[in-house]
């Protein structure tokens, strides 16, 4: 039964933590791995869970209230890189070939969630790629490891307006960056050796200068239509070069009309630019910021991948219903964290040779079919008779 390989993977998570954190929250840490699983019966929040269950919902809230902001940024970026560590190490034995052929490459991306609240942490004006004009809401700024197709958040932070020091999302994503190249080398894998895509907000001579410092050697951005290159002694905009390029078919190892060009910007001085025809997306070339120029192919290969962080922020927003998560304050990032631990439960059920068909969804609806959450609480969490009204709730979790 899958309710078996559940309890196996939610070991992962408790002998995890109980390597990582030594404070003795393990009542507290079992709250937000409950919540986790509940996702997979449509209970995306504590007031959901605590109505399925009949117990006081403010036990719950009382309950996550216990971690400080701290605490669940270390949780959050532990987790994810010792996922990714061993995915990493699994590809790492192999050829050559097989590890270009597991397209690993590191995207980077933000995502406008949307909010009606005002008193919610980090809730601003912010501009959405998806409704094509200023929203209200929290913008997520994510990086992510793909392999085989497989996507594993590095590290997501919420970015604010506000603040007393450098908030912006360029300054915000070096921080990043430097503290994953950190955690990273204490596992024994080179950061920077992978190959890093990002969209064209980033686009700036300053954060290529500082990619390059930190020892990105490929860097592929998405580039804008108002940028002016001189190409073959002429200087037009991105967006009339686009028009003129010839594009050529049947490219070896690029399945789009396309065309690779040496050019020069006023901005980024000497740069390659690979223009391509796709229809499905606005994107019409990108820049290649590597100290060692890519071949077309290589361009091509390495941001076909980007595609898998706006599944991630898909699989966010829909199936783990990102939005339906309200918690003030510091709450933000407990939600936050609830919510990458369903997606990671879901994940490495997926690595089960008997799973890896399911998608992600399919995935979900399987454990719904196979039995009830009541029964999958008393068979994995060791709970008591059950939780009892006004007695210690969720606090009696063991």
């Amino acid at each position: 039964m899958i309710y078996k390989t559940v309890g196996e993977e939610l070991k992962w998570f408790f002998i995890m933590f109980g390597n990582e954190f030594r404070q003795g929250k393990q009542e507290a840490f079992e709250t937000l791995m409950l919540l986790a699983v509940a996702h997979c019966f449509k209970c995306y929040n504590p007031k959901e869970l605590a109505d399925f269950l009949g117990i006081p919902y403010q036990r719950l809230y009382a309950e996550l209230q216990t971690w400080s902001l701290y605490y669940l940024r270390e949780m959050l970026v532990r987790f994810l890189v010792h996922q990714a560590e061993e995915e990493l190490k699994a590809v790492s034995s192999k050829s050559a070939a097989t590890k270009s052929r597991a397209g690993i490459t590191l995207s980077v991306d933000n995502s406008v969630i949307d909010r009606l609240g005002k008193l919610l942490r980090c809730t601003w004006s912010w501009y959405s790629g998806r409704w094509k004009k200023v929203v209200t809401g929290q913008d997520l700024l994510g990086i992510v490891l793909t392999i085989n197709g497989k996507v594993f958040p590095l590290d997501l932070w919420f970015c604010s307006k506000q603040g007393r020091d450098h908030t912006d999302k360029p300054s915000l994503l070096l921080s990043m960056l430097t503290r994953l190249k950190k955690e990273f080398a204490d596992i024994d894998v080179t950061l920077t050796d992978i190959p890093m895509t990002l969209d064209s907000w980033f686009v700036s001579e300053d954060m290529k200068q500082h990619l390059r410092k930190l020892g990105f050697t490929k860097i592929i951005i998405a580039g804008k239509g108002n940028y002016v290159f001189t190409i073959d002694g002429e200087k037009k905009p991105a967006s009339v070069w686009k028009k003129t390029l010839p594009l050529k078919e049947s490219l070896w190892g690029i399945n789009v009309a396309a065309c690779r060009m040496k050019a020069v910007s006023p901005t980024f001085g000497k740069v390659v630019v690979f223009f391509y025809r796709k229809s499905t997306t606005r994107n019409y070339y990108l820049m290649d910021f590597s100290p060692t120029p890519l071949r077309g192919a290589e361009i091509w290969h390495i941001w076909t991948q980007h595609v898998w962080l706006e599944w991630f922020w898909k699989m966010l927003k829909t199936v783990l219903n990102m939005t339906s998560m309200r918690l003030r304050g510091v709450g933000l990032y407990t939600g936050l964290l609830i919510k990458v631990l369903a997606y990671l439960l879901v994940l490495r059920l997926k690595n089960h040779r008997k799973f890896s068909q399911f998608s992600f969804t399919q995935l979900m609806r399987q454990i719904q079919r196979e039995g009830t959450l009541q029964e999958l609480i008393q068979e994995h969490f060791h709970l008591p008779d059950f939780f009892h009204q006004g007695q210690d709730g969720a606090s009696c979790l063991i």
